[in-house]
C-alpha cells in the first residue's frame, strides 16, 4: 500500500518544461488565421522537452508562403517563438497573419506598385510577420513590445496591424518607417543572428548574416564573445579565404558562418562581434553584432521572460 501511495504521488507531480533556447518564447503551440488564404493554422511545433517537430515547421512555412506566387522560404525559429510569445503573453482573441514570407519577386512587385515596402525587407528572409491581434489596443501592444526590446516592431494603426521582426530592437510608425529611403543600401543595415539565444557550447553554432545588399563582404576569421576569441568558417565551401578574412563575393540564398571553438557562453547575455575587413564596400560597418547569447543551463526554473 505504501508503495502504491508513493507512486501515485509521483504521477501527480506535473512535468516541468526545460529552459527555452530563446529569451522570448511561447508554449510551443501556435494558432494563426490567414487574411488572404482563408486558412487556419493550429500546430504544436515544439514539445515540452524543447524538440522541434519538422513536419509542424513545414506546415508553418507553407502557411507563411508568399501570397502572390505561392513560393515558400524558411521561417526562422526565432520568429515562430516570438509570435507564440506574443500570443501567450498578450492573449489576442485571434492572431491573423497579413504578410509572412515574401519571395524577392513578390516584394519587388509590391515596390513597383508603389506600396510602402522595404527593398531589403526582412519578410524576404523569413524574419518578419505583419499580424492583426484582434481585441488588443495596437498602440498599447506596440508600447509594451518597445519596453521588452525583443526586436523590431512597427505600428500601422491605420491599417490595423503591427509588424514584428527578429532584427535589432527598433520601433517606428507608418509615417516614420523610412521604407522609401532604402536605408539598407550598400549593407548599411547589415546584422547577424545565431539560430538560438542560449547554448551549452558554441562549437558548431551557426551565425547568419542578414540585410546583405551588396557584395563583396569580408569577415575576419576570428570573432569575439566578450574577451574570448572564436574561430569562424563559412558553411559554403566555395567561400574562399582572403588573408585573415573570409570573402563572400557570390550571391547566395544565405550567408552563414559556423563556430569552430568549443566555448560555453557565460551566464551574462552578450553578442558575438564579427569584424569586417577592408576594403569595405559602401556602408558596410566595421563590426557586425549578433543577438545577445548566454549559457543554456537546461534549468527548468530559469527565467524565460514570461
Amino acid at each position: 500500500m505504501r508503495w502504491f501511495v508513493l507512486c501515485a504521488l509521483c504521477l501527480a507531480v506535473p512535468a516541468v518544461a526545460v529552459e527555452s533556447r530563446f529569451y522570448f518564447s511561447g508554449d510551443g503551440m501556435l494558432e494563426l488565421h490567414h487574411a488572404y488564404f482563408n486558412e487556419v493554422l493550429a500546430v504544436r511545433y515544439r514539445d515540452a522537452a524543447g524538440h522541434y517537430d519538422p513536419d509542424a515547421l513545414r506546415r508553418i512555412e507553407h502557411f507563411f508562403r508568399s501570397r502572390s506566387d505561392g513560393k515558400q522560404g524558411t521561417v526562422s525559429l526565432r520568429l515562430i517563438e516570438l509570435l507564440d510569445y506574443v500570443q501567450d503573453r498578450y492573449h489576442p482573441k485571434r492572431l491573423t497573419l497579413i504578410s509572412g514570407y515574401r519571395s524577392p519577386e513578390f516584394n519587388q512587385s509590391l515596390r513597383d506598385d508603389g506600396r510602402r515596402v522595404a527593398q531589403a525587407s526582412m519578410h524576404t528572409e523569413g524574419l518578419a510577420a505583419d499580424v492583426q491581434p484582434a481585441g488588443l489596443n495596437l498602440r498599447k501592444l506596440w508600447t509594451a513590445l518597445r519596453a521588452e526590446q525583443f526586436g523590431g516592431a512597427g505600428l500601422y494603426q491605420g491599417d490595423g496591424f503591427v509588424h514584428l521582426d527578429t532584427g535589432r530592437p527598433r520601433f517606428w510608425e507608418a509615417a516614420t518607417s523610412g521604407v522609401d529611403q532604402n536605408l539598407a543600401k550598400e549593407n548599411a543595415k547589415l546584422f547577424a543572428r545565431t539560430e538560438y539565444d542560449r547554448y551549452a557550447s558554441l562549437a558548431g553554432a551557426t551565425i547568419r548574416l542578414h540585410s546583405v545588399t551588396a557584395l563583396p563582404i569580408r569577415i575576419q576569421r576570428t570573432a569575439h564573445l566578450g574577451g574570448a576569441a572564436l574561430e569562424v568558417a563559412p558553411r559554403d565551401a566555395s567561400v574562399r579565404a582572403d588573408g585573415d578574412c573570409w570573402l563572400f563575393d557570390t550571391p547566395a540564398p544565405t550567408y552563414e558562418l559556423t563556430i569552430a571553438t568549443p566555448l560555453p557562453p557565460t551566464a551574462a547575455r552578450q553578442p558575438i562581434r564579427l569584424a569586417t575587413c577592408a576594403p569595405r564596400l559602401g556602408a558596410t560597418p566595421d563590426e557586425v553584432l549578433t543577438n545577445p547569447i548566454s549559457l543554456w543551463s537546461s534549468n527548468p526554473q530559469a527565467d524565460q521572460h514570461r
